[in-house]
């Protein structure tokens, strides 16, 4: 069961209406990084996981990532509000479609199915979680360097934190499982590569670190020659 409180989590309060800057925060309302993938990534998930804590924690951040959705509604609607008449309005998006956000991206592509990523996995989930909080965190930062008043600037200051608190919520449960670093999960035992890293770039110094060396890797100098 759902209830709408009718104010946002945090409040959206813009001084410059600018609809070109309304089309650019459309990727984050039908966009593949956007809020309405995550909300659904996360709840569709939870009901894959068996860990009751875990599965808690990804449908309080679902609805949470409704809220932002909101949030960003809102902010697209205030961006796109009474300015129909300008010139900077009729070269965007919602010259046609109208004022409000609508269910595209930036560019105006339709949001689709597609950008939810989610399987049957915990393990497998919250890794691809992380990597969804990275996207969005990375597209708010964006937004943020041309955000063109104070006030939607701090709106998305909020929403890029919570990125943040999301993942390391995700990387907790991680650990908490055992599996932060551990790549392995599931019931199917690697073959014997696994700890071998093969040098396949060549005409240049060999980069050399964690990534390729011992204790957990043994590097294979010349694969060529290994397999000959």
């Amino acid at each position: 069961m759902f209830f709408h409180k009718k104010e946002t989590i945090h409040t959206v309060n813009i001084t410059e209406p600018n609809p070109r800057y309304a089309q650019l925060l459309l990727e984050q309302f039908g966009g593949a990084t956007g809020e309405l993938t995550a909300a659904l990534q996360y709840w569709v998930q939870s009901f894959h996981c068996e860990n009751p804590g875990i599965r808690d924690m990804l449908q309080d951040i679902a609805i949470e990532e409704f809220s932002h959705l909101e949030m960003v509604g809102k902010l697209i609607e205030s961006h796109t509000k009474n300015v129909d008449q300008t010139e900077a309005y009729r070269s965007t998006l919602f010259a046609v479609r109208g004022m409000g956000p609508h269910f595209l991206d930036s560019q105006g592509s339709a949001w689709t199915a597609n950008y939810i990523n989610e399987g049957g996995d915990v393990v497998r989930d919250l890794r691809a979680d992380i990597a969804a909080e990275a996207g969005a965190r990375q597209t708010y930062e964006e937004l943020i360097k041309m955000a063109p008043d104070q006030g939607t600037k701090d709106t998305l200051v909020h929403l890029l934190t919570r990125e943040i608190s999301h993942t390391k919520m995700f990387m907790n449960a991680l650990s908490s499982l055992g599996k932060l670093t551990d790549p392995f999960f599931g019931n199917i035992q690697p073959d014997e590569t696994v700890n071998l890293y093969f040098n396949l770039s060549t005409n240049g110094k060999d980069e050399r670190g964690p990534w390729n060396s011992e204790p957990d890797f043994k590097y294979v100098a010349d694969p060529a020659a290994e397999v000959k």
